[in-house]
């Protein structure tokens, strides 16, 4: 039995994911006027990949697969194809600074409901008063 419920370990992966996000966007704007660099992205599972990891299993026999879902949920993946720039660039700073913020914003949603629920156990813990 888990003394909390799965909702600060979703919050952790939520942060883990944002940090990687801002490293990878700000390596893009570092580099947007690098030959050749070609921009990277911060991808995640599919819903249905999420959905499958997160309900619980009963393994019937012990040769069954066992299921986990302790699996890395985003990957940092490069963009081949795309080139903006003449010199092989396929960074679009306009697509990043968007991203910048959009992740500023995902980043101070997830913070503060983190701020929420920790205030919700301090509250408990001083039994409501």
């Amino acid at each position: 039995m888990e003394l909390f419920s799965n909702t600060f370990r979703n919050l952790e992966n939520s942060l883990d994911y944002s940090s990687m996000k801002q490293k990878v966007i700000s390596q893009n704007i570092a580099n947007v006027d690098t030959p050749n660099y070609k921009a990277k992205n911060v991808t995640t599972r599919s819903f249905r990949e999420a959905l499958q990891a997160s309900m619980d299993s009963y393994r019937t026999d012990q040769r069954h697969f066992e299921f986990s879902t302790k699996s890395n949920s985003s990957a940092i993946v490069t963009q081949q194809d795309v080139t903006y720039n003449n010199n092989g660039n396929s960074v679009d700073i306009d697509k990043e600074m968007t991203a910048l913020a959009t992740n500023q914003i995902y980043y101070n949603a997830v913070t503060d409901r983190l701020s929420g629920k920790f205030s919700s156990l301090q509250n408990v813990i001083r039994g409501g008063k």
